[in-house]
């Protein structure tokens, strides 16, 4: 026999969160529509409605709770810095068996890519939101790992503790020892080879920036979500826009033309981009065991 709809929308964790909504919103809230959203891995992600307001939720097992509580957070302090768009977050919580963050709900368009050259300025202008120390106030994740921010005043160091030998000690865990650990701490050890008169700016990051990660709403206007927020090398950012098909041309020309690169980023780029890879070795197993190691390879020819 079939539920009812009003059932249905009555149970945990729905009516937990419409509850939330209510209380946080102060107006009246009770769900009228769900509607599963595909497209995450990590994430189960949903399309709600009452008669008049819709929201997107993310939901989870309750232990996630502080997942949702960064990106919440990190979505703050990329609209605080009044550059791009993202999702409002609107609230979030747990009960004993799911999380969940409740977020506004926009329509998005992300092809064709109405106006690449916005995406483009607009994340120059956010990279020139700086701070004082690399890192951030608070962890978060990169997917579904863990990812320190412990705020620090130098770069290098933060890079070779919290991103790429934080990614290796996960490896050695997993049971990937052996060669990729050997070209690991040789590379960690020289890394200060690929900043010679290079300086580094503490930037406001969004952290993960595939080309899942952006699109654009009803008027055209780019938005980010999904965000991994720290303060770093803005360089980080770019070089991910390139690792899985690359962002379009429009896209890089507008950036480029707002905030010129460095010398150095393209050699740079293959180092930023060896912390995904290891992410996704450690997240999804030894397909990406070869690409590490060639990415290492290419780095450690650079070294005299």
């Amino acid at each position: 026999m079939m539920r009812s709809t009003h059932n249905l929308f009555s149970q945990s964790p729905w009516l937990e969160i419409a509850e939330q909504i209510e209380s946080t919103s102060d107006t009246h809230f009770v769900i009228e529509k769900i509607h599963a959203i595909g497209g995450g891995c990590i994430n189960e992600t949903y399309h709600i409605q009452s008669r008049e307001q819709p929201y997107f939720v993310k939901l989870n097992k309750a232990s996630t709770l502080p997942m949702f509580e960064a990106e919440a957070a990190g979505l703050k302090e990329i609209h605080n810095s009044h550059t791009l768009r993202v999702p409002e977050p609107k609230c979030w919580g747990s009960n004993e068996v799911n999380a969940w963050l409740v977020l506004e709900y926009l329509e998005l368009r992300h092809s064709p890519n109405p106006n690449a050259e916005a995406l483009g300025v607009g994340l120059a202008n956010m990279h020139r939101t700086f701070s004082d120390q690399f890192g951030w106030f608070r962890n978060n994740t990169i997917g579904s790992t863990l990812q320190k921010n412990d705020r620090s005043s130098e770069w290098i160091s933060f890079w070779r503790q919290h991103r790429l030998g934080y990614q290796l000690q996960l490896a050695q865990i997993n049971g990937y020892k052996g060669r990729l650990q050997t070209q690991g701490e040789r590379l960690m050890a020289d890394l200060d080879v690929f900043f010679t008169g290079t300086r580094i700016n503490a930037c406001l990051l969004h952290g993960d920036l595939w080309s899942g990660n952006y699109s654009f709403d009803a008027a055209g206007r780019p938005v980010l979500f999904d965000p991994a927020v720290y303060y770093g090398d803005r360089e980080t950012d770019l070089a991910m826009t390139e690792l899985f098909g690359g962002f379009p041309a429009q896209f890089y020309a507008s950036y480029q033309e707002a905030y010129p690169l460095e010398a150095g980023y393209r050699t740079r780029k293959t180092l930023y981009n060896l912390y995904h890879i290891l992410n996704h070795l450690n997240l999804f197993g030894s397909g990406y065991l070869r690409q590490a190691e060639q990415m290492m390879d290419k780095l450690l020819a650079e070294i005299k």
